[in-house]
């Protein structure tokens, strides 16, 4: 799981990676989301541990973390 800090304390966003079969799933949740359920699929990571590593810090540095006025607490964008 990683986190960053959204500006609202104690609601950070939050992505999350759980193991569903031989692939890991990518998850994103938005500041207050239940991160008990299924949030948001923003990708999905195959092969050896080293392989998904590198598949999981591509979609971290793709993430652009935006705290806009238009959306409360922010908004993500994929790039």
């Amino acid at each position: 799981m990683a986190t960053r800090d959204s500006g609202r304390v104690g609601f950070p966003w939050v992505v999350t990676a759980r193991a569903r079969g031989r692939v890991m799933r990518v998850s994103f949740y938005s500041p207050g989301d239940d991160t008990g359920v299924d949030g948001e699929l923003i990708g999905e990571l195959a092969g050896n541990p080293r392989e998904m590593g590198r598949q999981l810090r591509a979609i971290l540095e793709g993430l652009d973390w935006v705290c806009g006025p238009t959306a409360p607490g922010g908004q993500i964008r994929m790039e």
